[in-house]
């Protein structure tokens, strides 16, 4: 696209790095998706492999954008939402699911066509969405302190998991037993016990507050999570409980992934940067620092197309986007 090659050379200088010189640019930016006219706040991600689109939540615009990453073009906008945050893909029933702050509901959406297929009240305040591939139920996180769980043959709740506070973030283990929910009101990172329904424990993460991002690292068995207060990645053992590592990253942190194959993370910042890091046996060690721009802080590391996809919001001159990142080597 337009400008692309310009501003990957100038990202491709300027790298902030605690490596050697010799260290190659752990991203490079690639393309950029336009998204047209979609004002204000730009929140989470999810992917359809099969088909390769990108579905993303526009909050500020109310409404979520569907992306063709075989073309990399905007293919469509599903309009009339109220304040969507949290998106998951239902591949078993071929069902984007949406949910939306404003009204409490999740909007269900047959994928091919995006026919609406009805909604799921929730009550308050619908946030992050989860797949629970173990027993095939979606998870979502709404309200003052609650899971709830759908099952997406009825497309009903049938169950709720209670919390001390409203989850952001939230991930399922390696072995699918337990969820670590991120509770920044109730300064907790609640664990529930999946079978018995409830919360039995916390990590403790003393001094640290507003811990959004969430990621799991399975290979390592480590929980990883990010704080804004102070502005630091934290990694705790699934197993044990017990902190494992502790480093500074970057301001206004929203999403954290895991990249396996390369045993990196990376973390997408408000300040305009995506911190890269490279894993140890016990510690991170920062790699690059890539700049992006003010307020992109939502993104999704896709395995499938080896991408790290960056929601960046518009600006005077300059319409939304998506900033595709590719990792090397």
């Amino acid at each position: 696209m337009k400008g692309a090659t310009a501003v990957t050379a100038l990202l491709g200088i300027a790298i902030a790095t605690a490596g050697s010189a010799a260290d190659p640019t752990p991203l490079v930016l690639e393309d950029r998706i336009a998204l047209g006219a979609v004002a204000g706040r730009i929140d989470h991600f999810a992917f359809d492999a099969e088909r390769r689109l990108l579905f993303v939540a526009e909050l500020g615009n109310n409404s979520v954008s569907v992306g063709d990453l075989k073309s990399r073009k905007l293919m469509r906008r599903l309009p009339e939402l109220t304040e969507p945050q949290g998106l998951a893909y239902h591949a078993a029933t071929d069902t984007l699911y949406v949910a939306n702050a404003g009204d409490g509901s999740v909007r269900l959406y047959q994928g091919g066509d995006f026919a609406p297929q009805g909604r799921i009240l929730l009550g308050d305040d619908a946030d992050n969405v989860r797949i629970d591939s173990w027993r095939n139920r979606i998870v979502v996180g709404y309200g003052k302190g609650a899971l709830a769980v759908i099952d997406p043959g009825s497309r009903t709740k049938i169950g709720d998991i209670a919390l001390k506070g409203h989850p952001e973030s939230f991930q399922f283990d390696e072995t699918g037993s337990r969820i670590f929910v991120n509770v920044p009101d109730a300064r907790q990172i609640a664990v529930v016990d999946v079978a018995r329904g409830q919360q039995t424990s916390t990590l403790e993460a003393p001094g640290a507050t507003s811990n959004f991002p969430m990621a799991v690292d399975a290979d390592q068995h480590r929980v990883l999570i990010v704080f804004r207060s102070p502005a630091r990645l934290m990694a705790f053992g699934t197993q044990t409980g017990k902190l494992v590592a502790s480093v500074e990253t970057c301001r206004d942190a929203d999403d954290v992934f895991v990249d396996a194959q390369r045993r990196r993370i990376y973390v997408a910042c408000g300040e305009g940067l995506i911190d890269v890091f490279a894993t140890a046996e016990n510690d991170y060690r920062r790699i690059g620092q890539i700049p992006t721009a003010a307020g992109a802080r939502t993104s999704l590391f896709v395995t499938a197309t080896d991408r790290l996809y960056v929601g960046v919001r518009a600006k005077p001159g300059e319409p939304a986007a998506i900033w595709v990142f590719r990792p090397q080597p």
